[in-house]
């Protein structure tokens, strides 16, 4: 949900787009085409043909990568940060003169200036955004968060800089986003709400970020041109909510078709994304190609391989082609030509092959990589490969076969695992440090930080150390303002970051100015919540609200911590804190955001106490106590619905609404609620949701979620425990999957806009709740 404020001046779009229409085929077999011939349909279409990406606007001349680029340095247009910081900052943003300084160094700002007159010099737009944020965070007191804001508080002239400030980026790749990022964040999302993210990206020094909106488009039009059908293709390709794990060739189909319209605006979508991170100097990561294909592949093309990939939590998996097949590289070569077309070229590109358990069959995975790494340069010469370091990924056969100098792995288990040596373990391949504190957008609170604070500095420092980035990677983002605050400052500190020092900075900001009841606030909850360990772990448990109903109920999600990882009293004391809050300091959205999610998350903490009680209850065959205590408990949920309304990001309606208007006509509509509802419950379908585990594993507190389908599932059960105790006999069984698949296949409307004072609901669920000693 995006935060962002109207702009009062909008300016023109700089690009005007051209809307060409797509042919429903291509006329030309890509697969019988020669090398040479594919190069030149690569470099541009010739007079009179179907060009790559038909229908939508061409991408302009991408820029140099900054990293890579040996020319002396030429000045950039400040335009597109002086936009942002006028979406950011509308207040404010003439304070502000932002000077293009190239010649500075790579990824380095400095910040200057008297009252009234900031001056941020920088070597790109990002990094002049950055010095915005070190301005806003280090002199102004103020935060932008993800999400929640002070700047409201700003005074009108803005403080002076005690001294000129130079800062430089400790390590070169700044990464965000995880390949699961755009279905649990939002699959449906507006321009301006990835404008936003992208804004707030630069403000906290992200450079490398990865772009995956409207990745089905070149593969729909390359495979054309390998003998398939465009309506084949459309039922290929999963819905929106979906695509991130087709994607990572984990499924196909699911929740689709998808239409072509709706493939072709959100091509379009992903290239102004992409255009908006090059206008910053950012590097939009696009998907590269390693061999994902439909059904049947082989029987329609001579000379290809395929294996197929298996089983993947329930789901067939698509087939892999073998990339050292002769038809590999013809299809990678369309491919690319198809994705330069509307997405432009890049100097970074995201594949993991075999993930999450693929099949290698009998194919020499070194050959293989190498193949893959041949077609990306022949396509971009020297471009960056980014794979994900998951499981056993990547492993020593697939590092052996590629230019490790043009790899960087991205560590999702940086702080989740103990005795870690990634030197050893990837043969001092470059990686950055990453962190998945959270996953399938669970709204519970915490994050491993101290852990990012005792690793980073050491590994950058070891005499062999391969660390070259950091790598923010949660399955879904705009959850947690704090985790994302402190693990993005790690790459522009200087030196080691002090654990309580930096949340005692934090509360100071996070309103706007300091205050004794926020300081105390995030103090507990620095010691509780953002405290957590390594060994299992990299979040924290989720609410058993959010679970499928049983008395052994331990968590929501299978894949999830199954008891608390933190003393609950720490956030029930921090709400009580955070209630205290001087009234001058409520007004703010990061104020109302955090008193509610930290009211939410005691509430959450709380059915963690009461579960046990319940069952206690049942066993001891006490109706009275049980129909007592199973009222408390829908009491809660009730409470929980209605504190989690009052804030915009919170709502079921939103994340329906916007699945509902990309839908062309009612049935369109209806399909992609679908894709929207499923993710949030049964995830896929029975063999999904019940052999892969994967029921719930996308819960999360959301106001209309919480009523309509968590509160009715424990309702329900509730009351064949109470027909039991009446009859004497074993609780009826309930058919969940059954259940949770009707509600998937609603198409009930929910406000998709806040209700409720948040302060009030707040209140009540403190007066709700045990106090804070009663709760460890």
């Amino acid at each position: 949900m995006s935060n962002a404020k109207p702009n009062p001046t909008p300016k023109p779009d700089p690009m005007p787009r051209r809307r060409r229409r797509l042919p429903a085929t291509r006329p030309v077999a890509l697969a019988a085409l020669p090398a040479a011939l594919l190069a030149v349909i690569c470099a541009g279409p010739a007079p009179g043909a179907t060009a790559p990406g038909a229908g939508l606007p061409a991408r302009a001349d991408v820029r140099a990568d900054p990293r890579t680029d040996t020319r002396p340095a030429a000045t950039f247009d400040t335009a597109p940060a002086r936009a942002a910081l006028q979406r950011l900052l509308p207040r404010h943003a003439r304070q502000f003169t932002l000077v293009p300084d190239p010649a500075a160094g790579p990824d380095t700002f400095t910040v200057s200036g008297t009252a009234g007159a900031i001056t941020v010099r920088g070597s790109t737009g990002a990094t002049l955004l950055t010095g915005v944020g070190w301005y806003l965070q280090h002199v102004a007191g103020a935060d932008i968060g993800w999400p929640g804001e002070s700047i409201g508080m700003l005074p009108a002239r803005l403080p002076a800089v005690p001294a000129p400030v130079t800062r430089a980026a400790q390590v070169p790749h700044r990464y965000a986003l995880n390949d699961t990022d755009d279905g649990y964040s939002g699959p449906y999302r507006t321009f301006e709400e990835h404008q936003r993210q992208i804004d707030l990206l630069a403000l906290h020094g992200i450079n490398e970020v990865f772009v995956q909106v409207g990745a089905e488009y070149p593969y729909y039009r390359a495979l054309q041109g390998f003998g398939y059908s465009a309506e084949e293709l459309r039922q290929w390709v999963p819905g929106p909510g979906h695509q991130s794990w087709w994607l990572l060739q984990n499924l196909s189909g699911f929740g689709g078709p998808v239409s072509e319209r709706l493939m072709r605006e959100r091509a379009e979508l992903g290239g102004r994304i992409a255009e908006q991170l090059r206008g910053l100097g950012m590097t939009p990561v696009l998907p590269g190609y390693f061999g994902t294909v439909p059904p049947g592949f082989a029987a329609r093309n001579a000379g290809a391989a395929t294996v197929a990939q298996g089983d993947w939590a329930g789901f067939d998996r698509p087939d892999w082609l073998d990339p050292a097949s002769p038809v590999f590289e013809k299809l990678a070569a369309a491919y690319y030509a198809e994705q330069r077309a509307v997405f432009g070229d890049s100097a970074m590109y995201r594949m993991s092959p075999l993930h999450e358990g693929g099949q290698t069959g009998s194919v020499d995975v070194g050959a293989a990589a190498g193949a893959i790494q041949d077609a990306l340069h022949a396509a971009h010469p020297g471009a960056l490969w980014a794979v994900l370091g998951w499981q056993d990924d990547p492993t020593a056969e697939l590092l052996a076969g590629v230019d490790t100098s043009k790899l960087l792995i991205l560590d999702g288990l940086s702080d989740r695992y103990n005795r870690l040596d990634r030197e050893q373990r990837w043969g001092g391949a470059p990686y950055a440090m990453g962190t998945i504190y959270n996953f399938g957008g669970h709204t519970t609170i915490g994050a491993n930080t101290s852990v990012w604070l005792e690793r980073f500095g050491p590994w950058r420092a070891k005499s062999n150390s391969a660390l070259t980035g950091i790598a923010y990677l949660p399955e879904a983002t705009g959850t947690n303002p704090a985790a994302f605050d402190l693990f993005t400052d790690l790459a522009w500190d200087p030196g080691p970051v002090d654990h309580r020092a930096w949340f005692a900075g934090f509360a100071a900001r996070r309103y706007g100015r300091p205050d004794a009841e926020a300081a105390a606030a995030w103090e507990e909850l620095r010691k509780g919540p953002y405290s957590t360990s390594s060994g299992l772990w990299s979040e924290s448990q989720d609410s058993l609200f959010s679970a499928r109903p049983s008395l052994s109920s331990v968590g929501a999600a299978h894949w999830s911590p199954k008891s608390m990882r933190y003393p609950a009293g720490s956030v029930r004391r921090a709400l009580d804190h955070l209630l205290k809050v001087d009234p001058a300091l409520r007004g703010s959205s990061a104020y109302r955001f955090d008193l509610v999610d930290t009211a939410r998350q005691a509430l959450a903490n709380h059915s963690r106490v009461l579960l046990p009680k319940i069952k206690a209850a049942y066993e001891a065959k006490d109706r009275a106590r049980l129909r007592t205590l199973t009222a408390e408990w829908q009491d809660g949920m009730r409470l929980l619905d209605q504190v989690t309304g009052s804030d915009p990001n919170l709502l079921l309606g939103t994340w329906l609404s916007r699945a509902r208007s990309s839908g062309a006509d009612r049935a369109e509509q209806d399909r992609y609620e679908y894709d929207a509802r499923s993710l949030l419950s049964v995830w896929g379908r029975r063999s999904t949701s019940e052999g892969g585990f994967l029921h719930d594993y996308a819960n999360r507190e959301w106001s209309g979620l919480i009523s309509e389908l968590y509160a009715p599932r424990w309702a329900a059960y509730f009351a064949t425990l109470d027909e039991a105790l009446v009859a004497g006999a074993a609780p009826r069984e309930i058919d969940w999957h059954a259940f949770e698949e009707e509600w998937a296949g609603r198409t009930t409307r929910h406000p998709d806009r806040p209700s409720g004072d948040p302060y009030r609901l707040a209140t009540a669920v403190a007066a709700a709740l045990p106090p804070a000693a009663a709760t460890g």
